[in-house]
């Protein structure tokens, strides 16, 4: 059986016109930074060609306290508690904005919503507790194909319970895959997002060097899945992509995309 390999790049790293040539899916960021309206997300869909794929970063008031400087970014204030969002924390606020992130995610046609919680997320009994509903409310909201992938960082890397809970909840791992194994893949969907290498959780910086897009193709190979998004979120993500789907098309039993 034929899998599909989608490759492309965590947002736009060039006019989107050229990109459209160039690759079959995107990762919007700016999702994650402050909710686009419905209106740019359906233009957006339709200026795409047809059998373009979005995937989206899910809005960050979700995932990061009010605390985070990423909040800084927002213009606009958000209604309710502010201690009440982030950290997939099961309350109104937090679900509410989860619920206009799938209205956006819907007139893109997006099937996949990743949710990237930060190093500062807490792990212990209590937030055990929470994240188990917070999926349970999460995945009832989602319909047909939908699926939620979960990229944890700091101490959730390593929780004994990680597994169990996407498990349970049928989220997908997100992981950057030089560093962390996945876990679980819903529906066998493998999803991964490469920020580049070095001995911390990113590296932005890093250029992916012809060794490197060798050994991820090995990985690939190794890997059981029905599709997989490569996704990459570093400076050089443009020729580190292209030069990567020049590299995976020589495996026959792939269909790059």
């Amino acid at each position: 059986m034929t899998r599909s390999v989608y490759i492309g790049c965590c947002g736009f790293p060039c006019a989107r016109r050229k990109y459209y040539e160039y690759f079959k899916v995107v990762e919007l960021q700016n999702t994650f930074y402050e909710l686009p309206s419905v209106e740019w997300a359906l233009n957006t869909r339709s200026e795409a060609p047809e059998d373009f794929k979005f995937t989206l970063k899910a809005w960050q008031v979700i995932t990061h306290p009010s605390t985070s400087p990423t909040w800084s970014k927002m213009k606009k204030r958000v209604e309710g508690n502010l201690e009440n969002y982030g950290y997939l924390k099961p309350t109104r606020e937090n679900i509410r904005a989860l619920e206009r992130t799938l209205e956006i995610a819907r007139a893109l046609r997006a099937e996949i919503i990743v949710l990237q919680t930060p190093g500062s997320m807490p792990y212990n009994t209590e937030s055990v507790k929470w994240i188990n509903e917070f999926f349970e409310q999460a995945t009832s909201l989602l319909r047909g194909s939908e699926l939620l992938g979960w990229e944890p960082r700091g101490e959730w890397l390593r929780a004994l319970e990680l597994k169990t809970i996407l498990e349970k909840h049928r989220v997908t791992h997100v992981v950057d895959i030089f560093r962390n194994k996945p876990l679980y893949k819903h529906h066998g969907v493998l999803y991964i997002r490469l920020h580049g290498r070095g001995p911390g959780e990113v590296n932005y910086n890093y250029n992916y060097t012809e060794d490197d897009l060798l050994k991820l193709r090995e990985i690939i190979e190794n890997e059981d899945f029905q599709v997989t998004y490569i996704l990459f979120n570093n400076v050089k993500m443009l020729n580190n992509a292209l030069e990567f789907k020049k590299l995976i098309k020589e495996v026959s039993k792939f269909q790059v995309l």
